[in-house]
């Protein structure tokens, strides 16, 4: 890609997200899809997330490194809280050189009525693979300062 071009499209041409006119969905409208997907499924059923994942994946949840589905799911469905709502404040999303998107996210946790939300941050590389996206990068932070 040069300076003065359009860059190239970053997704492949058999990508599910392509119109009819062979041009990309924005990666906008494919992180907005993703978010309100994960984050509903984050609040009431975190084994279900296991689908977003694959054995390559890896989480860095608050410094700690869980790579592959199976590890990812346990530690998500062994968080502390039960049933929770998210509440997001920011949601950015670039495509990556890559071939991916990037979803940037900061927001609350409200885990329980008469608890304090809690804030947190959380960034997802997403990647096409087989019609579809799945998650091979995950960081999640509280933000407790």
């Amino acid at each position: 890609w040069r300076p003065g071009t359009d860059p190239p499209s970053p997704f492949p041409r058999h990508s599910p997200f392509l119109t009819s006119t062979a041009t990309m969905a924005d990666p906008e409208a494919v992180g907005k899809a993703f978010i309100a997907h994960y984050y509903a499924m984050f609040e009431q059923n975190r084994p279900a997330l296991g689908n977003l994942y694959q054995d390559a994946s890896m989480l860095t949840f608050e410094g700690t490194k869980f790579q592959g589905t199976q590890a990812i799911v346990q530690k998500l469905s062994s968080l502390a809280f039960g049933p929770c709502k998210v509440t997001l404040s920011t949601q950015d999303f670039q495509p990556s050189i890559s071939g991916g998107i990037l979803v940037f996210t900061t927001g609350h946790i409200q885990t329980e009525a008469e608890a304090p939300p809690l804030k947190f941050s959380q960034v997802f590389h997403l990647m096409p693979v087989n019609n579809s996206f799945v998650v091979t990068n995950d960081m999640f932070r509280l933000n407790l300062a």
